[in-house]
């Protein structure tokens, strides 16, 4: 018994294309400042520098164990601000309260509204 034998080909080599990477010429230029030719120092203003402009409606509170001081609004606005957010609050917590209460009322009355009304269709059917 002969057992058969497979010849193979030699192996060709194939060329393969080198493609160089893109290059670009990225212009470019050294900025020149010429300073004007009247150019001379401002006075100082008087008083320190600084001193830092009064706003309305800010107060300032030293910082304890710091020499800080932070800007605080007035006590009004302290207080339209804090009476806003309590208030939304409130609101927000009482509807979800009421809405879990109108979902779980209804749930049951649905169902038997939604079986009654399927009920009546297979009938008619």
């Amino acid at each position: 018994m002969e057992i058969p034998t497979i010849e193979i080909p030699p192996v060709e080599n194939i060329k393969t294309i080198s493609i160089p990477l893109p290059t670009a010429d990225v212009p470019s230029y050294i900025p020149m400042v010429v300073p004007p030719s009247d150019l001379q120092a401002e006075d100082e203003p008087e008083g320190s520098a600084s001193e830092e402009p009064e706003s309305p409606g800010m107060r300032k509170v030293d910082i304890p164990f710091t020499d800080q001081q932070m800007p605080v609004p007035e006590t009004e606005i302290l207080v339209t601000a804090t009476t806003t957010a309590v208030v939304s609050v409130a609101a927000t917590l009482t509807a979800t309260a009421a809405f879990k209460y109108v979902v779980t009322a209804m749930k049951p009355i649905l169902k038997t509204t939604w079986k009654k009304i399927s009920q009546s269709k297979k009938k008619v059917s």
